[in-house]
């Protein structure tokens, strides 16, 4: 039987075979990703009938929610601190987090500082997940047997973080929520992609 024989038919994946990555940089802390499409309509009603006469279609929206384990560092820290600026940001040379580099942690001492401030821009590493410039997310899918699949989050613009801890916790989880322009719709590999990924394996799949 060729190894390809169960690339034939349909498959399933779970959440162990997922991958995430940003810009084509694993995101291996992710515990879990979520999202809705939600659209506004309306039915449009006349004189004399309790049914509508037709619906029209309004604004959409795509929303979601991203789930991290948390390690000792932050859980976007190996994306927001490569070596280039694609995940910086521009503000004024005078935002708070960087007067508060310069000043020291006393907030008597950078917030009202009315002589800190300047009309200088910048650009700076993001300090809240919300400054983050918008991004592409890709969720890659490999099972045991070889399968291959992939799906696409487009402009995604994180919104809120938050973070607890308690002492009943065996684990510190780190929880976003974002807006996006668009998701793709998970498409299976061929078997010609998927044979050539095989072949370039330097381990067996499912070792």
């Amino acid at each position: 039987m060729s190894e390809l024989t169960y690339k034939d038919t349909y498959t399933s994946f779970t959440g162990v075979d997922m991958t995430a990555s940003i810009l084509g940089t694993p995101i291996g802390s992710l515990l879990s990703i979520s999202y809705s499409v939600q659209r506004e309509k309306a039915g449009i009603y006349t004189c004399g009938s309790p049914d509508p006469r037709s619906v029209s279609r309004g604004k959409r929206g795509i929303a979601g929610s991203l789930i991290f384990q948390i390690f000792d560092r932050d859980a976007l820290y190996q994306v927001i601190y490569r070596d280039n600026d694609e995940f910086k940001f521009w503000t004024r040379t005078s935002n708070v987090q960087t007067i508060k580099d310069q000043y020291g942690p006393d907030p008597n001492n950078w917030i009202n500082d009315w002589q800190a401030q300047s009309l200088g821009f910048d650009k700076y590493t993001p300090f809240y997940a919300d400054q983050m410039p918008p991004f592409d997310i890709t969720l890659s899918f490999l099972n045991e047997v070889g399968n291959m699949a992939r799906l696409d989050i487009y402009g995604v613009e994180l919104l809120n973080e938050g973070m607890g801890i308690s002492v009943e916790d065996m684990a510190i989880e780190q929880a976003m929520t974002f807006i996006a322009r668009s998701v793709g719709k998970i498409n299976p590999k061929t078997n010609a992609e998927q044979a050539q990924f095989m072949n370039n394996l330097s381990y067996p799949v499912g070792a």
